[in-house]
């Protein structure tokens, strides 16, 4: 196997299991609750435990792996997240779970932080759109997939079975890992790391998650106060953490990924809204459900390295600002659900919102990578990887958020369903709005190619 096959391998394989385990684990929250009888705050933090992690030590690994070398962090982070993985399924106790998910956290970190970088270090500028668009279709559907494996392993072989499915892909990609990637990329190795920085960072994204997930006003202010802090520091330094300087005086980076953070903002929820009203309005099963949420993320993967390719031939903002269009529109026809929408206009609308995703996507980040030199790839990708999580995190506080104006903490029976159709309305034209601007700030960045 070459390099740049084994590279693409090891990098789908880890960017398909670290979205995956995010959205699976949401599924076998439940039977997790009754095994070590837990209550709903302490169940929250098993999920978010994993997602902060990930984002508040995605750009400072990204910086690592620039100074020391992407394989020697990407090596790092698959042990770490199979560690974790394994780990998780042998946890004796809620608590312990929660550390494991950190574990697993800070090793999804490295992978974001260099899983992008490596393929964008080992392909040229004319086949890179087509790695990358392959790439971020294992990472659509790893995230898709979730919900509808993570509930047949939970339902069939117990929660356990969920880490455990991840610990054995984790093991077997860094063995690829090991025995094919022999370079270390490390583009940024005569400089310097930003420790300060870093803690800083961590801190700013730990305060804005955790006030946007639980809408702690003062977390917020915090981490908005802390956020003020970061960039004054970082474009005073040196050789800074996060290159600051890149989104002053790079238009294509800085509005690719604005248009990337209300990307994920606006569709991440989707599924999460519609698996409720397939289960509740419609009267489907956990796996019934799935396999008709199943329609958007077949679509995503076919239609992700295809775009990518066409990417390396037109314009990426073209193909991704229409990518981004078609998401609108798909969101849009999403905001006239009703108790009595028919099933065939769900699935084709969840068909559609894929083929918009995967238009976007794979271009959006192949414009990211193209857009910076080569000593700034793994901030890039970390930066690609924390707009994702980040977008992740407020597009589901935006959901909660609707449903506390509409159900409050009631439980979802049948006397509250017309008031889950009004939060779903409300919440996908409020994404409707968000993906509406995204498309201005796609069209904006310029040319990546001259």
């Amino acid at each position: 196997m070459d390099i740049r096959n084994a590279a693409l391998l090891a990098a789908c394989i880890s960017s398909f299991l670290t979205p995956f385990i995010g959205s699976a684990t949401n599924v076998a929250l439940p039977s997790i609750g009754r095994e070590f009888e837990v209550d709903a705050i302490t169940l929250g933090w098993v999920a978010t435990s994993y997602l902060l992690a990930a984002g508040m030590f995605s750009v400072p690994f990204g910086r690592i792996a620039d100074i020391k070398g992407r394989k020697k962090v990407f090596v790092a982070g698959l042990a770490t997240f199979t560690l974790g993985s394994v780990l998780s399924a042998i946890a004796p106790s809620a608590e312990s779970l929660i550390v494991f998910r950190v574990l697993q956290g800070i090793g999804g970190a490295m992978i974001f932080a260099t899983a992008v970088a490596i393929l964008t270090s080992v392909y040229p500028p004319a086949k890179r759109g087509k790695a990358i668009g392959i790439n971020t279709g294992a990472v659509y559907t790893g995230l898709s997939l979730g919900p509808f494996l993570g509930g047949y392993l939970t339902q069939n072989f117990g929660w356990r079975c969920v880490f455990l499915f991840n610990g054995f892909f984790g093991i077997l990609g860094l063995l690829i890992s090991l025995l094919y990637l022999k370079e270390e990329w490390a583009d940024a190795r005569e400089e310097r790391f930003d420790l300060l920085g870093s803690v800083i960072y961590a801190l700013m994204l730990l305060s804005l998650i955790y006030g946007f997930s639980e809408f702690k006003v003062p977390f917020l202010i915090a981490g908005f106060i802390l956020l003020f802090a970061f960039l004054i520091y970082e474009s005073r330094r040196e050789y800074p953490v996060f290159e600051v300087r890149l989104l002053k005086r790079n238009l294509t980076f800085s509005l690719s990924s604005l248009a990337a953070l209300l990307n994920y903002a606006a569709t991440f929820a989707v599924g999460f809204l519609m698996s409720l009203y397939l289960q509740y309005i419609k009267g489907f099963d956990a796996q019934q459900a799935g396999l008709i949420l199943i329609s958007q993320p077949v679509i995503m993967a076919l239609f992700a390295p295809f775009s990518g390719w066409l990417s390396d031939r037109i314009e990426p903002r073209v193909v991704a600002s229409a990518g981004m269009a078609a998401t609108t529109l798909s969101l849009f026809l999403f905001t006239g659900i009703t108790m009595e929408t028919d099933l065939k206009m769900i699935i084709a609308n969840l068909m559609f919102l894929g083929f918009g995703l995967a238009l976007f996507s794979s271009p959006n980040t192949n414009a990211i990578m193209n857009s910076v030199e080569r000593k700034f790839f793994g901030i890039a990708s970390a930066t690609v990887a924390t707009m994702r999580l980040v977008g992740q995190t407020l597009s589901m506080a935006l959901v909660m958020f609707v449903f506390s104006l509409f159900i409050g903490r009631a439980e979802i029976t049948p006397e509250y369903y017309p008031q889950l159709i009004q939060s779903a309305k409300l919440s996908f034209t409020i994404f409707t709005a968000l993906c509406f601007v995204g498309i201005f700030a796609s069209l904006g960045r310029g040319k990546v190619r001259t």
